[in-house]
């Protein structure tokens, strides 16, 4: 590209050529400066102080002994291995879960496709601790499939004993992340780089392995260390199961149990984030160096090939027992919740209402408590995504690229981690004005959730942003309107559909967050729905009314999915170019 050439596209996207530091409106700096504050005393700072304690010692000297004491505990190397043997096994198996349903869906022109893929996503839409409840009663030692098993057969399988039990509750739950990723990869595979191989001899399985799936596998590899990284620091589904044995529940038992001032949990924390970005590193390399692009996209992916009767039946066949075993969460929970006895009995021997009674009288401050607390962390995070898109986007603030990195990379930290980090970062400090420990509210709770949804709805403002052109924004200063009224007037409202669908999107992750409420809940009336669900789950008695707790959550997130939904379809085709037609 020439010199003239560069000149032309940055004057395209630059809003308007600025000379120096000074020429920046004061406005710019303090919206930077604010965002800039906020990432720092609520993520970088709290998150830096997890590392520092780790390195230090009694006398706030350098030391390296705490990770060495650390591996030179039994417990703790159990956990470390532990954790990375179930976050890889959990891997594997969704990968064998979702490659073929993808493959199936995308390849093959059958009825339901559509349906079958959108079923598949059900999963994310509830906590995995809940399945697992629900999973032990119909895989566990005397679950349904077992009772049934052994009166048929004279056997059982232990598909939910150990970590078994944790790998199969993970691998059930997290499939989704490749299956969506890959589903999209496969449909952008140009078609004739298929036909190219099949007048070549190439069929089968063969084709398959050496030329579609290579070509989709940066949709797979993306979801793969997704996967790996939300296994590996999931907290509420291995203490659900009893195995703590892991390095996520050590961390939480340690703080909880030992006290802040235990190294350990700090020395797990530094692990777990280290291996999480080691995920997403080693993810990146994996693909570096590789050629995935095609010419065609869309219209011209891989034709849809009909199968023959006998084929079709064994495809439904395969597919439908995919999708009972990963929907069985959903029915475990369903029925738990209407049940009134449920043991030792492939289904529940009476119903009642009584658990959703129970739940509306005695935790109805939980489901408000989750509104409160989602909502306002789902608007902090618009807020700071509206603002930030337009840091970076409209101008020319200095190293404003750090700000999408920094709000990015909460990503790669559990929150169990950040809530550690809070509570160490935060020791002592009152809110302002008051007596009450900042950590003591659930104020904490609600930074945290913001903090960690940030860039969902970051990338959906900054999605809504780029779509707008600078030209409308310069319309309105053109006839009088100043730099916040044409913002507040034009841009605001043109960027609603992305801006509602970052806030939904914030909303119905943060309402199943369990890591950071798990550690930063001081008192029950504070407790919002996923931490309610936990304590039930605690006992026999209580899961029950934690089942109808859970259906209730997953109402709440379906109805938040299917808005979201909507919301980006209405602005997609509000957006979409509109045909003329000529008479």
């Amino acid at each position: 590209m020439t010199i003239n050439g560069q000149a032309a596209n940055q004057l395209q996207v630059s809003p308007q050529p600025q000379i120096g530091w000074a020429t920046i409106r004061p406005g710019v700096w303090l919206a930077g400066g604010l965002v800039l504050v906020f990432l720092l005393l609520f993520f970088a700072l709290p998150v830096a102080r997890v590392f520092i304690t780790a390195f230090l010692d009694g006398d706030n000297s350098f030391t390296l002994g705490h990770f060495s004491a650390f591996f030179s505990q039994d417990l703790m190397r159990e956990s470390f291995i532990n954790s990375l043997y179930v976050a890889v096994m959990s891997a594997i198996f969704a990968a064998l879960i979702a490659v073929p349903l993808a493959y199936f869906t995308v390849r093959f022109d059958f009825k339901g496709a559509l349906l079958i893929q959108t079923l598949g996503v059900l999963p994310l839409i509830m906590p995995p601790f809940v399945g697992a409840v629900a999973l032990q009663l119909i895989f566990g030692r005397s679950g349904t499939l077992n009772l049934l098993l052994n009166d048929a057969f004279g056997f059982t399988l232990p598909i939910m004993e150990g970590l078994n039990g944790v790998i199969f509750v993970e691998a059930i739950h997290y499939f989704p992340f490749i299956l969506m990723n890959l589903t999209v990869a496969l449909r952008n595979i140009d078609g004739a780089m298929e036909e190219a191989a099949m007048n070549l001899g190439c069929k089968g399985w063969r084709l398959f392995w050496r030329v579609i799936f290579p070509l989709g596998l940066p949709g797979f590899v993306a979801g793969a260390s997704l996967v790996f990284v939300k296994v590996f620091d999931d907290l509420g589904t291995p203490l659900v199961m009893g195995q703590t044995n892991m390095l996520a529940p050590q961390a939480y038992l340690r703080i909880t149990q030992v006290g802040l001032e235990d190294p350990m949990g700090y020395v797990i924390s530094v692990l777990m984030i280290v291996f999480s970005i080691c995920a997403m590193v080693i993810s990146a390399r994996a693909l570096k160096g590789r050629d995935f692009s095609t010419l065609q996209k869309g219209g011209g992916s891989i034709q849809r090939r009909q199968l023959s009767p006998l084929e079709s039946a064994l495809a439904y066949l395969w597919i439908g027992v995919i999708l009972l075993i990963t929907l069985s969460p959903h029915l475990g929970v369903l029925l738990l919740s209407f049940a009134k006895v449920w043991s030792f009995s492939p289904l529940p021997d009476a119903y009642t209402l009584e658990h959703y009674a129970t739940v509306f009288q005695d935790a109805s401050g939980m489901i408000q408590n989750t509104l409160i607390y989602c909502g306002l962390a789902a608007g902090l995070d618009v807020l700071l995504g509206v603002t930030i898109a337009y840091l970076i986007l409209r101008t020319r603030l200095p190293a404003r690229q750090w700000l999408d990195w920094v709000a990015t990379a909460s990503l790669a930290v559990p929150g169990i981690v950040l809530a550690i980090g809070f509570l160490r970062m935060f020791k002592g400090v009152n809110v302002p004005g008051t007596d009450v420990l900042l950590t003591g509210t659930w104020v904490a709770i609600m930074l945290a959730y913001a903090v960690r949804r940030l860039p969902y709805a970051l990338r959906s403002c900054m999605a809504a942003l780029q779509q707008v052109h600078i030209s409308l924004e310069e319309a309105a200063e053109s006839v009088g309107a100043n730099k916040m009224r044409s913002i507040r007037r034009v841009l605001v409202p043109l960027m609603t559909g992305g801006i509602l669908a970052g806030f939904v999107t914030s909303f119905i992750t943060a309402a199943v967050e369990l890591s950071a409420t798990i550690m930063l809940v001081s008192a029950d009336s504070q407790a919002p729905m996923s931490y309610g669900i936990y304590l039930y789950m605690q006992s026999v008695a209580g899961r029950g009314p934690g089942a109808a707790l859970g259906v209730l959550a997953i109402l709440v997130v379906a109805i938040g999915t299917y808005l979201s939904h909507r919301v980006v379809e209405q602005t997609a085709s509000r957006l979409a170019p509109r045909k003329e037609f000529s008479s």
